[in-house]
């Protein structure tokens, strides 16, 4: 694929949190890419049964460790020289940061701290990006989107925790790397959809579970409107903002919203009836909550993105959609992962399209 101008062909890149949702789609982009990856995250869960990571069998150093461990990073990173890192790596959830609070305190931004101080003390580390969420923003639920100079803040422990992260990324811009060091870069996304994504509480990993398990899936808040994207979508963010900050350009060492487009922002409910026109078997019910607090209204504003980085969405939502349908039912029906296939099918339509990293 000749894609990012062959930036990332023969660079060593460490990917932290590489056999996550997000981190395993973008470990096999950067190997399709040539990239020389090594990837870092939390040792398996064994009660874990489907592994994305596991089914797409990239050969690459898969280094398992707790980025809560600063020793271990500083080996790792030391060892390996990383011209740029994607740190990943993170407690992503919502509603279990309200079950174990610490964990996404410590996690996020003591995990993160202990990156930032591995990558300044390492020569070899030119370019860093970090990935938050579009959640670091102080959510008043309105009707337009939030641009990376609004209020940061967060109502649960997950949210306020990768806020904090922001504002730890800023100090270290400010305090060690505003004229010379690595350039440090932060990213912030919507909800995320497409195969391999497993978590829970997740809306389109626990309607997979249900449909496997015949039972409806009950869900608490189908009014709920979100900035729905296919992993690709800001996966290609994060790639074209670091070839930026590899190429040495200080402007590109800060906040970037990578969202999709307006009609994107759709409720719960609407995703639900679009996934149901590729996947009949979907239905739903409707719960009662648990009392825990969770944003109804939530947007991004992606105008930065596309001006500066000349970054733009290429599925619509209602692509998007159909090629998480597409990739469950193929792993459901005959256990292949089409990871590869898609991302061709994306990489193509961006060129189609005239995306600038195409």
């Amino acid at each position: 694929m000749n894609q990012f101008a062959e930036c990332y062909r023969g660079r060593k890149v460490l990917l932290t949190g590489h056999t996550g949702f997000k981190g395993s789609w973008l470990a096999a982009w950067l190997v399709e890419l040539g990239a020389d990856v090594v990837g870092f995250s939390l040792p398996s869960d064994p009660k874990e049964k489907v592994s994305h990571w596991d089914g797409l069998g990239l050969q690459i150093p898969d280094l398992r460790g707790d980025i809560r461990d600063a020793g271990e990073l500083h080996r790792v990173i030391g060892a390996h020289r990383p011209e740029i890192v994607f740190h990943l790596a993170a407690q992503t959830l919502v509603r279990p940061s309200y079950r174990q609070p610490l964990q996404a305190w410590t996690s996020n931004v003591l995990g993160t701290a202990n990156l930032l101080e591995a990558c300044r003390q390492t020569s070899s580390v030119a370019a860093v990006v970090v990935v938050t969420t579009d959640k670091v923003y102080a959510n008043h639920e309105w009707p337009w989107g939030y641009r990376e100079r609004d209020e940061l803040a967060g109502h649960d422990p997950y949210s306020a925790s990768k806020a904090a992260v922001e504002l730890l990324c800023a100090s270290y811009r400010k305090s060690f790397w505003s004229e010379i060091g690595p350039l440090l870069a932060t990213a912030r996304a919507g909800n995320v959809i497409g195969g391999g994504d497993w978590a829970e509480d997740r809306l389109i990993p626990d309607l997979v579970r249900a449909m496997q398990a015949g039972q409806t899936l009950e869900i608490r808040s189908p009014t709920a409107t979100r900035p729905w994207q296919h992993v690709l979508e800001c996966l290609s963010g994060y790639l074209l903002l670091g070839q930026r900050l590899l190429e040495g350009d200080r402007t590109f060492a800060e906040a970037w919203n990578f969202g999709p487009s307006p009609e994107a922002n759709r409720s719960v409910a609407d995703v639900l009836r679009a996934l149901q026109r590729h996947w009949p078997a979907v239905t739903w019910q409707v719960s009662p909550g648990d009392g825990l607090h969770e944003a109804q209204l939530l947007y991004l504003d992606n105008a930065k993105s596309r001006a500066g980085l000349r970054w733009a969405p290429v599925w619509e939502l209602s692509t998007a959609l159909e090629a998480t349908a597409d990739w469950y039912r193929h792993f459901h029906e005959r256990g292949e992962v089409c990871t590869r296939a898609q991302l061709g099918s994306f990489s193509e339509a961006a060129k189609a399209a005239g995306c600038v990293w195409a």
